[in-house]
C-alpha cells in the first residue's frame, strides 16, 4: 500500500509542476519543439522552399535514394510515402510536392545513429512527383516517384 501512495503522490507532483509552469508560460512550443524552418515551409515554388532549406546548391539524380509511394493515390489528402537510403552520413531527408501550393511537404534532421529511412502521409493537390532531397556527407542527392492523385488532394 505504501508504494502505491508514493506512485500517486509523485504523479501527483508532477502533475502539479507541469500545470504550474504551463500557466507561467514556461512550455510554450518555441521553447519546447525543434527548430522549425517556417520560411521554406511557407514557400509556394519548389526552387525557393530549397534555397530557404538547403541553400542555392542544387541536387544530383541518386540511385542510392528510393521513394516508395502507391502509383494510384486514391485519395490526395492521405498519400503514404516512405524514403530510405544507402547514402554515407545522412544529414537531412526532405520531401516535397512540387505542384503543391507549398511544396515542402516535410523535413527531418537526422543523427549519424538514426536508421536513414522516414516515413508519413502527406497531401497532393494532383498527380506529380514525390521528390525526395537528401543531403549526405555535406552534399544534396535527389530521387523521386511519380503518384497519380484520382480523388481529393489539397483543398477538395
Amino acid at each position: 500500500m505504501d508504494t502505491m501512495r508514493r506512485i500517486i503522490l509523485k504523479a501527483t507532483m508532477a502533475g502539479g509542476t507541469l500545470a504550474v509552469a504551463a500557466g507561467a508560460n514556461l512550455l510554450t512550443p518555441s521553447s519546447v519543439l525543434a527548430a522549425w524552418p517556417a520560411k521554406a515551409f511557407e514557400a509556394t515554388k519548389m526552387d525557393a522552399a530549397m534555397d530557404l532549406l538547403t541553400g542555392k546548391d542544387r541536387p544530383e539524380e541518386s540511385a542510392d535514394i528510393t521513394v516508395v509511394a502507391p502509383d494510384i493515390a486514391e485519395n490526395g489528402a492521405v498519400v503514404s510515402v516512405k524514403v530510405t537510403t544507402t547514402l554515407p552520413k545522412v544529414e537531412s531527408i526532405s520531401v516535397y510536392v512540387p505542384v503543391n501550393s507549398f511544396p515542402l511537404s516535410a523535413s527531418y534532421i537526422l543523427s549519424n545513429q538514426m536508421e536513414t529511412a522516414i516515413a508519413g502521409r502527406i497531401k497532393m493537390a494532383k498527380t506529380a512527383d514525390i521528390v525526395a532531397i537528401v543531403k549526405s556527407n555535406g552534399k544534396l542527392y535527389t530521387a523521386k516517384k511519380g503518384v497519380k492523385v484520382t480523388l481529393g488532394g489539397c483543398g477538395g
